[in-house]
């Protein structure tokens, strides 16, 4: 059998979350088009009789431009040190940069094995595949690359066929019927963001974090859930909640239907907003939302 812990690493929206969720079959990461979606390592697990693949989905990569993003650049380095194998995923829909094989040269030259992930294949010209691909070899970027596109699911069983032959033999690291290690109400918190991040733009949505203060099953199976949305600024509270909180029912109804597809059960949500001013560059704040507790 082979087995081990995978590192999906890759600059911000280049479509780690939609590959991680759809190999594994389940939502175990949220997805939006905006950078930043991904704030924490979470692992999404393949178990099959001959091997187990452990996903370490991370944030993406970029300039950092407050503590928080600090902290999540840090967490996808960290990650990428602890692993059997890195998919590096490009998004090839974007094209190819320099700082792109900058990037895929600095983790193909450590100790870790690298293959590349080229994504996004069914919205761009095919015939730029190859002319990528022949380039990151004149570049020196030594390492496989396979064209996929997670929507579509196009080349997903060769990449997967590509990473198990590069694990370890081993037993499961992982026990059976796991797909993520993170809990229903890291989830829950989670489809808050992620529709926030959907419904609003510029920086409101990445300037959000989402407490828990109950999540509870009651007697008729309805989960009662009670969280706050904590934003940056005044202003910004006002557009979330929006003209006679239109705005916060219409995103908080949003995510209680993603809720009551998750936990498979009625949701009785209710939603407040606050306001901690500038809480991505207060690390006692963020310690206490959740960020930089634990990290890999």
């Amino acid at each position: 059998m082979k087995s081990g812990y995978v590192a999906l690493i890759g600059k911000a929206n280049a479509g780690k979350s939609t590959l991680v969720n759809v190999l594994v079959g389940e939502k175990v990461a949220i997805v939006s088009p905006k950078p930043q979606t991904t704030r924490d390592a979470i692992m999404g697990i393949i178990t099959e009789p001959d091997y187990q693949i452990v996903f370490v989905d991370t944030p993406g990569i970029y300039r950092a431009k407050n503590a928080l993003s600090q902290m999540m650049s840090k967490t996808a380095e960290t990650t990428a040190k602890g692993v059997d194998l890195i998919v590096y995923v490009h998004d090839g829909h974007a094209g190819l940069t320099d700082s792109d094989i900058e990037l895929m040269k600095r983790f193909s030259e450590g100790k870790i094995p690298v293959i590349i992930a080229y994504t996004k294949i069914d919205i761009m010209p095919r015939e730029n595949i190859p002319a990528d691909v022949k380039r990151l070899y004149e570049e020196g970027v030594e390492c496989d690359v396979y064209p996929v596109s997670a929507r579509k699911g196009i080349n997903l069983k060769k990449l997967v066929a590509a990473i198990v032959d590069k694990l370890p033999d081993g037993g499961k690291v992982i026990e059976d019927d796991i797909v993520s290690d993170k809990s229903e109400r890291f989830m829950i918190a989670e489809i808050m963001r992620e529709k926030i991040l959907l419904k609003f733009d510029k920086e409101i949505p990445h300037g959000v974090a989402i407490i828990i203060n109950t999540f509870e099953k009651q007697e008729n199976g309805v989960y009662d859930i009670n969280l706050d949305i904590v934003c940056e600024k005044s202003n910004h509270k006002a557009i979330l909640i929006g003209k006679q909180g239109a705005a916060l029912k219409e995103v908080s109804s949003f995510a209680r239907k993603d809720m009551e597809k998750f936990l498979g059960e009625k949701v009785f949500l209710t939603t407040y907003v606050k306001v901690k001013e500038d809480w991505r560059d207060r690390p006692s704040l963020m310690e206490s939302f959740g960020y930089g507790k634990n990290k890999p």
